[in-house]
């Protein structure tokens, strides 16, 4: 069964209420999800994005309910993930010549899934349009690495709809289907835990998507997502969220995360929880079992918060597993500028605090020189250092002073792609001409990310 969305555009996704993990098991699912499609029926009739493959009979049987197949005179291909385009090859055995609007990425992404089946590929890049009919258009927008390099969005004027694609959406199963219909604490929850774990590491590209976007002069009346609820009430909200949550985004909340073995360390977390609250008792303090939340969980509120604590007993000359996991997550989502403190137990040899100051000194975050590091159990002289940790963790440390980093003001700065590769001057690009000692500065202007071909103009500088 569709749903109307407006006028002559409907849903015709599926809900998915028992949808439990997501990307693997990265992502954990509490309300169900939903993966949504739509059908625009105008002078021409078009579907944009198919659902996942397990619910492909279905999803095919309903589309045939509501539409002769046969009619349908061109698909939108927004992302290539298979959560949107899962059906689309079993759709494409009934109607195989039907043209597929996609970007190049998109091209790449199908075929290299589903193999090359002679699919009538129409490449779009931003701008472009097509006439649908009754004075009605879409207009195709990339949305590079929001959240693949395949990502696009479409908005069909005359309705002034914006399907989103990935961005703007939540795992959040709404029969309702609106904004407005929706638990707005849920809601609001679910659209931020999608973009601290999904989006996030993206955030300088949605910087400059947003304002892209807004320089399109495009009247946007709802946004449909991919996931979740559409936005109709005051749509541009979203918007805006996104354009907070991408700039260095922090509440008054400290975020503390710790495994333990014989609650040593434990002890030393809930200390630390306490000196928060007596240092500074508008904070909000949020503390976490990393061998009992979920990582997603956790970073969900490490994202919210100006700084986090991070504890692990010595084990094996390392971490605990479960911390050690969570940090190289955290890492692969970006989210930066934030201080850290590290603390632990430790019996036969003591390198955790040494390990914990690593990891997350490699994930970005400004580590305090204050520590907690407890031989065995944590004894008064241990909870005597627990204050001054927490001054450093709320105010900085004394010596901390803004430093030009030497490598930078050299012309040898690294800088990153969106993607994740980084360019190093010291190793230069070998494979495509550009020789160690190379500065970033001095690339070509045509040169490009080796690995998702993204332009140089797109890096950023890393600190």
């Amino acid at each position: 069964m569709k749903k109307n969305v407006k006028n002559n555009v409907s849903w015709i996704g599926y809900i998915d209420w028992d949808l439990q993990k997501f990307h693997g098991d990265d992502f954990t699912i509490h309300s169900g999800s939903s993966q949504n499609a739509y059908l625009i029926e105008e002078g021409k009739n078009v579907l944009v994005d198919t659902v996942w493959a397990p619910h492909q009979e279905e999803f095919i049987e309903n589309l045939k309910s509501e539409i002769d197949l046969d009619k349908i005179d061109m698909i939108v291909i927004n992302h290539g993930e298979k959560d949107h385009s899962g059906s689309l090859p079993a759709l494409m055995k009934l109607i195989p010549d039907t043209p597929i609007y996609c970007t190049a990425n998109a091209v790449k992404s199908l075929e290299g899934q589903y193999g090359k089946n002679g699919w009538n590929f129409h490449v779009v890049h931003t701008g472009d349009t097509v006439d649908i009919g009754n004075g009605k258009k879409l207009v195709f927008i990339e949305m590079t690495f929001l959240h693949w390099p395949d990502s696009m969005a479409v908005y069909l004027t005359g309705d002034n709809i914006l399907f989103s694609m990935d961005a703007f959406g939540q795992h959040y199963a709404i029969e309702e289907m609106y904004n407005d219909k929706a638990d707005q604490e849920r809601l609001w929850d679910e659209a931020m835990r999608y973009y601290a774990n999904i989006v996030a590491p993206f955030s300088p590209m949605v910087k400059k998507k947003v304002a892209e976007i807004s320089a399109m002069n495009l009247p946007i009346d709802i946004i449909a997502p991919s996931h979740g609820a559409i936005w109709r009430d005051n749509p541009m909200q979203i918007v805006k969220a996104y354009a907070d949550w991408a700039d260095n985004y922090q509440e008054d909340r400290i975020t503390i995360v710790y495994a333990t073995e014989w609650h040593g360390t434990e002890k030393i977390a809930h200390a630390i929880a306490d000196e928060i609250q007596k240092q500074s008792p508008d904070t909000i303090v949020k503390v976490f079992n990393a061998d009992h939340v979920e990582k997603d969980d956790i970073v969900n509120s490490v994202f919210k918060s100006k700084a986090i604590a991070v504890g692990s007993p010595t084990i094996l000359n390392g971490v605990v597993s479960s911390v050690a996991g969570f940090l190289y997550y955290l890492k692969s989502l970006r989210i930066k500028g934030k201080r850290a403190a590290v603390f632990g137990c430790y019996g036969w040899s003591g390198e955790g605090n040494k390990k914990l100051r690593e990891m997350l000194s490699d994930a970005g975050y400004d580590v305090v020189p204050a520590e907690v590091k407890s031989y065995w159990n944590p004894e008064k002289d241990d909870f005597a250092k627990v204050p001054e940790l927490v001054s450093q963790l709320l105010n900085g440390a004394p010596e901390e002073k803004e430093t030009e980093d030497s490598s930078a003001s050299s012309g040898l700065a690294k800088w990153q792609c969106p993607c994740g590769y980084i360019y190093d001057p010291a190793k230069g690009d070998p494979e495509h001409g550009i020789k160690s000692g190379t500065p970033f500065e001095e690339l070509p202007d045509d040169w490009k990310c080796p690995v998702c071909g993204i332009p140089k103009s797109r890096f950023v500088q890393v600190k």
